[in-house]
């Protein structure tokens, strides 16, 4: 049994598989210097490969955005200038809350405890990258959609280009690392698997309300890992292997129960 006292890593959960776009997928570079001749919706890309990817941060801070909704979180501590996040002041409230637990505080907090949740980059898979460089597109693996802000008082059309990621695009693999550190925190699997179900009927990405960023997870394997196989040359690890997050949802009671037997 996990010593609810002590703060010891005892094992991570490796969450694997991939993302594919529904929709067109439009995560912007942001506002940084525009080239002559370029476009100021730009997607953000690959430094070395110039291809587009998912930063591990835009997924995890969608998810947990979409897991303050779901719980009802008090948005209290700012980001930046625009976005405002739930942040756990105090850490009696950090203990029961899923979404600090999951997604972690900053440092600076009374209630500041180790990040469970570790998001990677997620790059575009080969075989997409191979069908996207070989289409008629008008910049290398992206496509422009042209859309048009209309003046409410004059009707006039501004027209407006967004540069994405066309559908049907798969990134992977994508990989999440679930840490645990305490026996409560087997339960808050079902928690992330929830926000993954979330995420497909909403969107990633900017854009989402006007048909952008629709994304389903697929080929998932999650893998329980022991702190003790870090230690061994060839560990015997427990896999499971769902085709999607409804079939992943179906086995969750299995992983968790399986995850408290091999994780101690």
């Amino acid at each position: 049994m996990i010593d609810q006292n002590v703060s010891r890593l005892h094992g991570r959960i490796l969450i694997e598989g991939s993302i594919r776009a529904v929709t067109g997928l439009h995560i912007g570079k942001g506002k940084g210097g525009i080239m002559i001749g370029g476009i100021d919706n730009a997607v953000i890309r690959d430094t070395v490969t110039d291809k587009p990817y998912i930063p591990g941060s835009s997924l995890k801070g969608k998810l947990r955005s979409l897991a303050e909704k779901s719980a009802g979180k008090k948005k209290n501590f700012p980001r930046d200038s625009r976005v405002q996040i739930h942040v756990c002041e105090r850490a009696a409230d950090y203990k029961d809350c899923q979404v600090c637990r999951i997604y972690g505080v900053p440092g600076q907090m009374e209630s500041s405890a180790p990040t469970h949740l570790i998001v990677r980059d997620i790059f575009l898979h080969g075989e997409s990258a191979d069908r996207l460089k070989d289409m008629e597109t008008e910049l290398p693996f992206t496509e422009i959609k042209y859309e048009a802000s209309i003046d409410r008082i004059t009707s006039e059309a501004n027209p407006r280009p967004l540069e994405r990621v066309p559908a049907d695009s798969v990134f992977g693999p994508f990989e999440m690392i679930f840490s645990i550190y305490d026996q409560r925190d087997f339960t808050l699997l079902v928690n992330l698997f929830e926000a993954l179900r979330l995420l497909e009927d909403d969107y990633l990405g900017g854009s989402g309300s006007r048909g952008s960023g629709k994304v389903k997870f697929e080929g998932i394997t999650v893998t329980l890992k022991p702190v003790t196989a870090y230690s061994s040359a060839a560990p015997v690890l427990e896999s499971f292997h769902a085709t999607d997050v409804d079939d992943l949802r179906g086995k969750e009671t299995d992983i968790i129960a399986k995850a408290n037997e091999v994780i101690q």
